[in-house]
């Protein structure tokens, strides 16, 4: 049979190639078969709305598809697995009607489907409002309301605090599965828990944790977690209905194992080392890759390049950033493309080109927090602080830092002070415009409370704050009279940070911007506690992360030459002056007009060649 009015057909087509897409991809995106949409699009197959629906969120169609989609009697498509659930089809053209428990299960298919492609294209309001509906149509199904409280857990949540809602909704969740031995359940409850071990772990002090449980409880629920994942290694071979086996048992779907392994990442972040959850976001990516989810895709993409920024692989992350601009491109999601500029910037900030990244830090980035705040369910706090944070750090490295206190910008760090880091940066802003007093002020607030210092975790968001704190005490020693006030400071600082050396970059935000590395840092409070010949070895060791970076490997030059100036001796001296020339050709080249300024100090005020 062949449909006499193919009007949906034929637009179809006509939108999906000029979309760029393939059969199979928009199949993919669709949730349904290569086969059955071909014949949709040659008038073989009659569409259902829903279907219709699904295919304009893709192209963007804005209705025009819904219109032409006949009233129809068919069942639904049968779906394909393709990482988002796995699906009970419908019956066969023909078949009798279901009953009314299959309805319900079509009905809940049908919304989690629906959610799924809007949560894929950032419409996050509206997949919010489809997995309520799922999770309120599936009472009494404890598995199928597990999968619409999975799926709402997914959602974004203010940085730094505790999603209550989410947590609420999760433990609700498990409490229904307890006892409830089949595979499906087992399966639910990791994927229930990661969530649950993430969302407590987001706080980042006792004001923001979810009553007595804190992060370390939330690190401690993903590592059990993962011990509970089964291994992900495969052998190759198969049982006998097609499915691949392994020691005997069939292989967990892999939905399972990107939903634990994205969680329990997060979940982990502030607690364990970067390299190791680079080895982390490594398993994800390859088991997001075998499920072909565009959702995993793109949590994969983006857990990676941050990890691998964190070790300071700079260059393999320039190949995941270009991976995840395709993501993005494919995809065609304003949330996603809101994280690639985000990571566009970062990383123009690292290389020096100021110019592209104030593009988008101060002229586009806040119409999309805007238009995303207004149109989806997306904290506006998580975009406006990675939008302030680089904004902030683009004033630094220009040497621009004045115009933090007279914007609105000021205001806004201090309103998120109870994030350690922001407190961090606003002393280092105070020493950057001349405010020494106020910086040390701010820092002798870190020393006095020794129960919140003692509290930082030993890896994540903990990082960038020491380093940015260890900036700040470098800024304090050059200019002299603080040497009480350092002393109360510098060694907390060296112990929390001496697990952090090598090639290790701090990275702020999730990613907001890379605030320099971890061996330069060390230096600086070496120097601060008058040892350069140790800070000398720092430097050395922070080479290798800096040449990556002018902007990043000129500060380093001043570092070492302060450190050589400090261990005396005139060839030392003559290295000195040449670093710092060298240093201050890049900053005017790469217009750091504070660096620069710095540069320009010390090359007036020579030190004694023949002390030391």
């Amino acid at each position: 049979m062949t449909i006499e009015d193919n009007a949906l057909g034929s637009e179809l087509r006509r939108r999906r190639v000029a979309a760029g897409l393939s059969l199979s991809e928009l199949a993919r995106k669709v949730h349904c078969s290569r086969s059955f949409l071909s014949r949709v699009e040659t008038g073989q197959r009659r569409a259902s709305v829903e279907l219709a629906q699904l295919c304009e969120q893709v192209l963007d169609a804005k209705g025009v598809l819904t219109a032409l989609a006949p009233p129809s009697l068919d069942p639904l498509p049968r779906p394909v697995r393709t990482g988002s659930t796995r699906r009970t089809a419908g019956p066969a053209g023909g078949g009798r009607a279901p009953g009314a428990g299959a309805q319900r299960r079509l009905e809940f298919d049908r919304l989690l489907r629906r959610g799924d492609l809007s949560h894929t294209t950032g419409d996050m309001r509206e997949a919010d409002r489809l997995y309520r509906a799922a999770l309120h149509g599936a009472a009494g199904d404890p598995r199928a309301q597990a999968e619409a409280v999975i799926r709402m857990a997914r959602r974004w949540s203010d940085p730094g605090q505790v999603d209550h809602e989410a947590l609420h909704l999760i433990r609700n969740s498990l409490a229904e599965l307890r006892g409830d031995g089949g595979a499906e359940a087992v399966g639910l409850r990791l994927r229930l828990t990661a969530h649950l071990a993430k969302k407590v772990s987001m706080a980042v002090s006792e004001d923001t944790a979810a009553g007595r449980v804190g992060p370390e409880e939330g690190a401690g629920l993903a590592d059990d977690t993962l011990s509970r994942l089964p291994a992900d290694g495969r052998d190759g071979r198969e049982g006998r209905d097609g499915r691949d086996v392994r020691d005997g048992r069939d292989v967990r779907d892999d939905e399972v194992r990107c939903e634990v392994l994205t969680e329990c990442r997060w979940a982990r972040y502030d607690f364990t080392p970067a390299a190791d959850a680079l080895a982390l976001s490594q398993r994800l990516h390859d088991a997001a890759v075998r499920l072909d989810s565009p959702y995993f895709h793109g949590e994969a993409l983006m857990a990676l390049v941050i990890d691998q920024l964190r070790t300071g692989r700079v260059y393999s992350a320039l190949a995941t950033a270009s991976q995840y601009r395709k993501y993005a491109a494919d995809t065609r999601s304003v949330l996603a493309t809101w994280q690639r500029h985000t990571l566009d910037a970062l990383l123009d900030l690292w290389h020096g080109r100021f110019d592209a990244a104030a593009h988008w830090i101060l002229g586009e980035s806040p119409k999309y927090i805007e238009g995303l705040h207004a149109d989806l369910a997306v904290p506006a706090d998580a975009l406006r602080q990675t939008r302030l944070g680089q904004a902030f750090w683009l004033l630094r490295e220009q040497g621009r830092m004045a115009e933090l206190f007279t914007s609105d910008l000021a205001e806004d760090v201090e309103r998120h002070a109870y994030f350690p880091i922001w407190r961090a940066g606003l002393a280092l802003a105070h020493c950057e415009t001349g405010r020494h007093a106020e910086a040390a002020d701010l820092l002798a607030g870190f020393a006095a409370d020794t129960v919140a210092f003692s509290r930082f975790p030993p890896s994540g968001w903990a990082v960038p704050t020491l380093v940015v704190l260890a900036e700040a005490c470098a800024a304090l020693d050059i200019q002299g009279g603080y040497e009480s006030r350092l002393r109360e400071l510098v060694p907390g600082l060296r112990e929390r940070l001496a697990p952090h050396d090598g090639q290790q970059i701090a990275l702020a935000g999730w990613p907001t911007v890379l605030v320099g590395s971890t061996a330069r840092a060390r230096g600086l409070l070496a120097l601060a506690a008058g040892e350069p010949e140790t800070a000398l070895g720092h430097f050395r060791q922070g080479d290798v992360p800096a040449r990556s970076s002018q902007p990043e490997l000129a500060r380093l030059r001043l570092a070492r030459a302060r450190a050589l100036r400090g261990v005396g001796g005139a060839g030392n001296e003559a290295q000195a002056q040449s670093l710092l020339q060298e240093a201050l050709r890049s900053a005017r080249a790469y217009g750091m007009a504070g660096l620069a300024a710095q540069c320009g100090r010390l090359l007036e005020h020579p030190a004694d060649p023949d002390r030391g």
